[in-house]
């Protein structure tokens, strides 16, 4: 298991001009890809929604060794409703915790040296008040279990992740693929996990020729499967193979060829440029006022 690697988190943007700001001026990442989309993807990689959309990959350096946030917009949605599913990334940048000052953004310590942020849309980001290193600076995504244990055997037995830590009083466990990549926390809520509608995924590499195994091994262990292996193309760029599994509480995971993806994800220098653009082009708010319409709330 030691090729897999941590790509991406996604999250749905319902306003992406407030989402690239944080992103871009607080975080102080960027856009490393922009892609607009006119129709739904068949691997549901927007959500359940047919229309048109786009996505943008924005983070501190490119996939290849660096976990990134892949951001959904959907033009004809304004807002997601929140569950209690994600609980927060953690980065460590003194940089984004003085941006946040600077910038007037709410945030707060929550302990010694540590700070938690929101992003548009309520995702939490903890910020951790130290130079940024030189290698990602992305430490961990955390999510809510309803049953560590059970959990922990999935992504562990079935997934192949390292178990770093684990500390049952406390119901946390720390896993991952390779030391110096973006950890999974899975945290025990001691209830029924909800993913809103706001719900993300969280999306790992492997070489393609494992793909057929990973989803082999679902069906074998009757886990559930949520779009099985399927070949997604992007116009002009790599035909990538994906397969997306749900975790014992819903968690989407998808596992991408790690082949094909390197080609796919390869920073594009225009990426902010294409952004920008896309933003000042869409006149979907200005659409809606003007029909004295609200745009719909998933």
């Amino acid at each position: 298991m030691g090729t897999r690697r941590a790509l991406h988190f996604v999250f749905k943007a319902g306003r992406r001009g407030p989402a690239a700001r944080f992103y871009r001026e607080l975080l102080g990442m960027s856009a490393l890809r922009h892609e607009e989309f006119a129709q739904g993807c068949k691997a549901a990689c927007n959500g359940p929604y047919d229309g048109k959309w786009s996505k943008t990959m924005v983070g501190y350096g490119p996939e290849d060794n660096h976990f990134v946030i892949e951001l959904t917009y959907n033009y004809g949605v304004g807002e997601y409703r929140l569950g209690n599913d994600f609980l927060g990334i953690t980065l460590v940048s003194s940089q984004a915790v003085n941006n946040a000052r600077n910038m007037g953004w709410p945030i707060k310590e929550v302990a010694k040296g540590m700070f938690e942020t929101e992003a548009p849309g309520g995702y939490k980001f903890y910020l951790e008040d130290k130079e940024q290193p030189k290698q990602d600076p992305v430490l961990k995504v955390a999510l809510a279990v309803s049953d560590l244990q059970k959990s922990v055997n999935y992504w562990s037995n079935l997934l192949g992740m390292k178990i770093y830590e684990k500390d049952e009083e406390k119901q946390r466990a720390l896993l991952g693929y390779g030391d110096n990549q973006c950890k999974l926390e899975l945290q025990g809520i001691g209830g029924a996990v909800d993913h809103g509608t706001a719900f993300g995924r969280i999306a790992f590499s492997c070489p393609k020729d494992e793909l057929p195994h990973i989803e082999a091994l679902m069906k074998k262990e009757e886990q559930k499967i949520l779009t099985p292996l399927v070949s997604l193309d992007t116009p002009g760029k790599a035909t990538v193979q994906v397969v997306i599994l749900a975790d014992p509480d819903g968690h989407e995971i998808c596992f991408v060829g790690d082949e094909a993806f390197r080609e796919l994800s390869k920073v594009d220098p225009e990426g902010n440029k294409l952004l920008d653009d896309a933003m000042a082009a869409d006149k979907s708010d200005e659409w809606f006022a003007k029909h004295n319409m609200q745009k719909a709330s998933a």
